[in-house]
């Protein structure tokens, strides 16, 4: 129950027992073909999906460097441990980084982002930087309305790291004049890490035909190449491909409408559960992220929760990252989880704090309200 890597179905996993077949074979074209589709259909675009052999970081690098030149001005947005990593990156390769800071567990404020862009009348901002679903504080960031504000701006594009959320949340590319949108395959794909995805709107890609940053095995171009023709530039992850196709092929069975009405459900009785039981939320509720919750228990060292459940459950939390470290624990609820998972873990919190004295409500109170939720949402 981390946020990535994220549980992985039975049946992906016996696709990625097949033994390899040859990435320049007609019949791993064909399957690069298929996925191809899959991954535009779970976008909501029309643009190609770039798939890369690479962690969520390297589709994240691979939009930045593909669309961006040296001393180019840049906006990143920073509330968590993922959105300092992209102001590392952009300084990495010498973009002019203004960033924007909230407070961890504080959600992004499109008005900051608005007043920036409105005061650049010589339109020098190029990009806005941002995580969608911040892995680290549970925050879910108004991308939506950030976008609006960069397509206000005429100029900027906008470079969204969705690896929390795509899967998880509705993120329709197309609609809302997205320009890149990166992810991984360990979160809401339910497949092992391994595989990251790029998806490039036509500002995007024209923003490409100026880019002078270094690149070669994130180069975009050669990805575009070769997926028109059903192909790969480099040696993929074949096996999991395998693994790709399969999952891909449950969400579509699911549907994407279900798919979010189950992520925003496991959220809600998650968040109710724990709040019941007298323990605070970390991430405020009205921007909670529906792949991942993260909780504030006051006065208790959250890694001694943490340990209490895994030897006693066999249920692995995610701790606080950085000077969060020992203060939050994490409960990912995206990808492959279901009713029963939500259960067993809120019943297991529960438990636990109950048997080291730190239970606040009456006992069962916290798993009663999220079967409610279960049972009535």
């Amino acid at each position: 129950m981390i946020p990535g890597p994220t549980p992985v179905p039975e049946n992906v996993l016996s696709c990625m027992s097949k033994h390899p077949i040859g990435h320049r074979s007609g019949d791993f074209q064909e399957i690069v073909q298929k996925t191809t589709e899959q991954l535009k259909w779970l976008h909501q675009t029309k643009a190609d999906v770039l798939t890369i052999t690479g962690s969520g970081t390297a589709a994240m690098e691979a939009g930045i460097i593909n669309t961006l030149s040296k001393g180019d001005q840049v906006i990143c947005g920073d509330n968590g441990k993922f959105g300092e990593r992209w102001v590392k990156v952009a300084k990495a390769y010498g973009l002019d980084v203004k960033v924007i800071k909230a407070d961890w567990g504080q959600q992004l404020d499109p008005d900051e982002f608005k007043r920036i862009l409105e005061k650049d009348t010589d339109k020098q901002i190029k990009a806005v930087i941002l995580t969608h679903s911040e892995t680290s504080t549970g925050v879910i960031n108004d991308l939506q309305a950030i976008n609006n504000e960069v397509k206000n701006h005429g100029k900027a594009i906008t470079i969204a790291d969705c690896v929390t959320s795509l899967g998880a949340c509705n993120i329709p590319m197309d609609d809302w004049g997205i320009d890149v949108i990166a992810s991984g395959s360990q979160k809401g794909y339910m497949i092992p890490p391994g595989l990251s995805f790029v998806a490039m709107s036509k500002r995007a890609w024209d923003a490409n035909s100026k880019s002078d940053l270094p690149k070669f095995y994130l180069d975009l171009n050669q990805y575009l190449k070769t997926v028109n023709k059903n192909s790969n530039p480099f040696t993929p992850a074949i096996n999991l491909y395998f693994a790709l196709e399969e999952s891909l092929t449950m969400m579509q069975n699911e549907g994407l409408n279900n798919i979010f009405s189950r992520h925003a459900r496991h959220q809600k009785a998650t968040q109710e559960g724990i709040k019941a039981m007298g323990l605070n939320l970390f991430a405020k509720e009205e921007f909670g992220s529906p792949a991942i919750t993260a909780v504030h228990p006051e006065n208790i060292d959250a890694e001694s929760i943490r340990k209490s459940i895994k030897n006693n459950f066999d249920i692995l939390l995610a701790g606080g990252q950085d000077h969060l470290k020992g203060k939050i624990f994490r409960i990912g609820h995206l990808g492959f989880v279901n009713d029963r998972d939500i259960i067993s873990v809120i019943s297991a919190l529960e438990s636990t704090l109950d048997k080291m004295g730190q239970l606040k409500a009456p006992s069962g109170k916290g798993i009663s309200k999220a079967i409610s939720i279960l049972n009535n949402a």
